[in-house]
C-alpha cells in the first residue's frame, strides 16, 4: 500500500507573514496542490465559518490570513480562487464572514460568497449509505479543485471537526438537518464521496477544545498541516489532538470507504513529527460548564460521542437561552440505558435513535446523532432556535 503524506508546519507565532511562509512550505511539503489547480480553472476555497465566533482567536473558524495565504498560491498558478462557505442550519453567512474577518478579505479584492444566497443544483450519490444525492450549489459543482481549509477543534456531535466535516457546508441547510436525522456520520462522507474535494489544509493557528464547534476553550498551536489525502490529514490532526482513531467514527469510517488512508503506519508525516506537536485537547464531553441540580444523565455502554457530547452541550444552550432551570430534575438517557426505575416517565428524555422504542417515552428526541436543537426542544416543551442561528437578522 502507498504510503498518503501529510505536512505539519509551525507557524512561528502566526503572525500574517509567518502564517503565509508556513502555508506555502505545508503545501510544497505535501506534495504541492493538485493537477487541477491550473491557469484558468475555478479552484473553491472551503473555510470553516460555522457561525459568529465569540472573537477572532477563538478557535472556532478558520483564520482568514491562512485562507488568504492559499488564495494567493492558487492566483500565482493562474487559477481563479473563490472563497465559499454556506454557514450552520439557520445561520446568517454574511454575519458569520463579518465576524470571524472576511469582510476584510473581500475588501482586499478577494472574492468571498455566500452560497445560501447562489442556485442550488442536485448530484446524484454513488453507492450512497444514507443519501442518494446532494443538494449543493451550482458553483461547487462548477470547481474544478475543491480545497477544504478547516480549522483544529473539537465538535459536540462528532468529537473534532477537521477536513472531512468541513465539507458538510458545501450542503443546503435543509440536507444538514437530514443528515442529523438519518445519520450524520455516513451522511457526511456521502457528501465527500459525491464532491471529491482534491486538498485540505488545516489551520491549527488557533485551535479550540472544549466544548466545539464554537464555545469551547482556545488553543494556540501554530500549526498549519497539508494533505491530498483528507483521511489521512484528519488522521494526524487527530493524532495531534491526542484523539485515538476509534474515539474519531467520522475519520475511521471514511477509511473503511476507501476514501483514504487513516492508519498512521501507511502515512509519511513530514516537517513536525506528531509526538512533538501532540497535546491532548479536552473533549466536549469533559468541559464541564453547568451544575444542575438533580439532573442524571445515563448513558449505555458504547454510546456514541455523538449522543454524548450532544447532551452536554445542550446545557450551553439552555444557558445561554436563560432556561438551565428547566433541566433540573431531568433524567436524560441515551442508547439501550435502562430506565430507572425511579424515574418519573415525565421527566425523561430520551436521545437517539439507538434508544429502543419501547423505551423512548413521551419526550424522545430523534437522530443519529440528534441536532442539538432537537433535544432542546423536548426539554423545554415548544421550538427553539439554534443558540447561535441568526437568519433572518439584518446585514450590518
Amino acid at each position: 500500500m502507498d504510503k498518503s503524506l501529510v505536512s505539519v508546519v509551525r507557524s512561528g507565532e502566526s503572525t500574517r507573514k509567518q502564517i503565509e511562509e508556513a502555508v506555502r512550505a505545508a503545501v510544497q511539503m505535501a506534495g504541492g496542490l493538485p493537477e487541477t489547480v491550473k491557469p484558468g480553472a475555478l479552484v473553491l476555497l472551503k473555510p470553516n465559518v460555522v457561525a459568529q465566533p465569540p472573537s477572532l482567536r477563538c478557535g472556532a473558524t478558520t483564520n482568514p490570513d491562512v485562507v488568504r495565504a492559499m488564495a494567493d498560491l492558487v492566483s500565482e498558478l493562474g487559477a481563479h480562487p473563490v472563497i465559499a462557505e454556506s454557514s450552520a442550519f439557520g445561520v446568517n453567512t454574511e454575519l458569520a464572514y463579518r465576524d470571524a474577518g472576511f469582510w476584510e478579505l473581500r475588501e482586499a479584492g478577494y472574492e468571498v460568497i455566500d452560497l445560501k444566497r447562489t442556485p442550488t443544483v442536485i448530484v446524484k450519490v454513488q453507492g450512497g449509505q444514507v443519501i442518494d444525492e446532494v443538494k449543493t450549489f451550482e458553483l461547487v459543482t462548477k470547481a474544478d479543485a475543491i480545497i477544504s481549509m478547516p480549522v483544529m477543534k473539537t465538535h459536540d456531535q462528532t468529537e473534532i471537526t477537521l477536513s472531512l466535516k468541513n465539507c458538510k457546508g458545501l450542503i443546503a441547510d435543509s440536507q444538514k438537518r437530514q443528515l442529523h436525522r438519518d445519520g450524520v456520520y455516513q451522511g457526511v462522507l456521502d457528501v465527500v464521496s459525491a464532491l471529491r474535494p482534491a486538498f485540505t489544509l488545516i489551520d491549527g493557528t488557533w485551535a479550540q477544545e472544549g466544548l466545539g464547534p464554537l464555545y469551547g476553550r482556545p488553543v494556540q498551536m501554530n500549526l498549519v498541516l497539508a494533505s491530498r489525502d483528507l483521511v489521512a490529514a484528519d488522521a494526524v490532526a487527530g493524532a495531534i489532538m491526542d484523539f485515538s482513531l476509534d474515539e474519531v467514527l467520522l475519520t475511521r469510517y471514511a477509511a473503511e470507504r476507501g476514501l483514504g488512508i487513516a492508519d498512521l503506519a501507511h502515512i509519511e508525516v513530514v516537517g513536525e513529527p506528531i509526538a512533538r506537536v501532540r497535546r491532548r485537547f479536552l473533549r466536549s464531553v469533559e468541559d464541564h460548564q453547568f451544575d444542575v441540580p438533580g439532573l442524571r444523565i445515563i448513558h449505555a455502554e458504547g454510546t456514541c460521542t455523538g449522543c454524548r457530547n450532544g447532551v452536554v452541550s445542550v446545557l450551553y444552550d439552555l444557558s445561554n437561552s436563560g432556561q438551565l432551570h428547566l433541566a433540573e430534575g431531568l433524567t436524560m438517557l441515551t442508547s439501550k440505558a435502562e430506565v430507572p426505575a425511579d424515574c418519573d416517565p415525565a421527566k425523561l428524555i430520551t436521545v437517539g435513535n439507538c434508544v429502543p422504542k419501547e423505551r423512548r417515552g413521551q419526550r424522545f428526541a430523534f437522530g443519529c446523532p440528534p441536532n442539538n436543537v432537537t433535544i432542546v426542544e423536548q426539554i423545554v416543551g415548544h421550538p427553539v432556535p439554534r443558540t447561535y442561528e441568526t437568519e433572518g437578522v439584518p446585514e450590518q
